[in-house]
C-alpha cells in the first residue's frame, strides 16, 4: 500500500480522528462488574457494500485480539440486506466464530434498516448492559427523526453508538452524526484506503467496551498513533 493510500481520505482528516477519540472518551463509563464486555457489531449488507465486505471480515478480528488481556469480549453480529431481512447471531467470544458468521453472509440489494438495528440494541440493553454498538454503513434511507429518537434512548441506557461511515453520502453523514451524538457515541467516515487505521479505531472501541477508560489509555500507550491522542486527553 502506498503512502497516499495509507492516509485517511479527505472525509476523515486528523481533526476528525481526534474528534472521534474525544467522543469515545466522553462516552458512558463502563462499570467493572466481572464477565466479558458486550458489543453489538452491526453491518449494512446491502449491495452497495459488496466490494468491501471481504475487507470488513478481516478487520473485525482486531477487536478480539485487542481485548484478550482484559478478559475478552462478547460480540453479536447484526446485519441487514435484501427485502426486510435483518438478522442477529448468537453472542460470540472469539474472532474465528465471528469470521465464520460474516463469511456466511453475502450482500443483497435493498433499503437500509437502521431503525431495526437501533431497536434491537435497545431490547438487548434492557436485558443486560451492552457496552457499545458499532455500526458500519454507507447510506441512510429512513426517517431521520425516528432514528434520532432511538439513538437518544440508547444514550439513556448507556449504550453509545460508534458509527463508521463508508463513503461520502451527505444525507447519511448528517443522520449518522446525530445518531452518534444523541447516543453519546462517536462518528467517523472512511474509505477502504484507510482500512488499517479504521481497524485500530474499531479495536479501540472494543477495548473501551471491555475495560473502560483505563484499559483504553493503556491500549493507546501501547499502540501509539491516533489512539495515543486519546491517552493524552485522558491524562488531562
Amino acid at each position: 500500500m502506498s503512502a497516499d493510500q495509507d492516509r485517511l481520505p479527505a472525509t476523515s482528516s486528523p481533526a476528525d480522528v481526534e474528534a472521534f477519540l474525544r467522543d469515545l472518551h466522553q462516552a458512558p463509563a463502563v462499570r467493572p462488574g466481572g464477565g466479558h464486555g458486550r458489543l453489538i457489531f452491526a453491518l449494512d449488507a446491502t449491495a452497495s457494500r459488496e466490494p468491501t465486505w471481504d475487507r470488513a471480515c478481516r478487520i473485525q478480528g482486531e477487536m478480539f485480539e485487542a481485548t484478550a488481556a482484559l478478559g475478552g469480549l462478547d460480540v453479536r453480529l447484526l446485519f441487514y440486506r435484501g427485502f426486510a431481512e435483518c438478522r442477529a447471531s448468537r453472542w460470540m467470544r472469539n474472532a474465528a466464530e465471528l469470521h465464520r458468521a460474516m463469511r456466511a453472509v453475502f450482500c443483497l440489494g435493498g433499503e437500509t434498516q437502521i431503525e431495526r438495528v437501533l431497536s434491537h440494541a435497545i431490547v438487548e440493553s434492557k436485558k443486560q448492559r451492552v457496552n457499545a454498538l458499532v455500526f458500519v454503513g454507507d447510506a441512510m434511507e429512513e426517517n431521520a427523526d425516528r432514528l434520532c429518537q432511538l439513538a437518544g434512548e440508547l444514550g439513556l441506557l448507556g449504550t453509545p453508538v460508534f458509527v463508521f461511515h463508508e463513503g461520502r453520502d451527505a444525507v447519511a453523514a448528517a443522520a449518522f452524526r446525530q445518531i452518534a451524538k444523541l447516543s453519546r457515541g462517536a462518528y467517523l467516515s472512511f474509505d477502504m484506503a484507510s482500512a488499517d487505521r479504521l481497524k485500530e479505531l474499531l479495536a479501540s472501541v472494543a477495548v473501551y467496551a471491555a475495560g473502560g477508560y483505563r484499559a483504553l489509555a493503556a491500549y493507546g500507550a501501547q499502540k501509539g498513533g491516533d489512539i495515543r491522542l486519546l491517552t493524552a486527553q485522558l491524562r488531562g
